[in-house]
């Protein structure tokens, strides 16, 4: 569904050990949110739903929310660090475009 770089991976990994409670990973979905009405949206899973679609990279679990699963087809999932500017990236090939800063982006 999705492909997850080694960089993405070590970032979650991360985060996930600075975690006082151990989460059992992370999940993926999509808000409508911002100029272009959509948004990407991480959070912490402590508590799985049964509904999510489970992927696990490496030895992390990726929980992805089920309404996300038609946005996310094909997307890469990169995290990069810069000078000015880090964060995770989505590379997906369903956009049709984004909002100018950035944020939110459209299908």
């Amino acid at each position: 569904m999705i492909t997850v770089t080694s960089n993405a991976v070590n970032h979650i990994k991360r985060l996930l050990s600075k975690r006082e409670k151990k989460p059992l990973g992370i999940k993926l979905g999509i808000e409508t949110k911002g100029c272009s009405g959509l948004t990407y949206n991480m959070e912490f899973v402590d508590m799985p739903d049964a509904n999510d679609e489970v992927l696990k990279v490496q030895d992390i679990v990726i929980y992805i929310d089920p309404k996300a699963t038609l946005f996310l087809l094909g997307t890469t999932m990169d995290y990069e660090e810069g000078d000015l500017e880090s964060g995770f990236k989505f590379i997906n090939p369903n956009e049709k475009g984004r909002c100018g800063c950035g944020e939110s982006f459209h299908v």
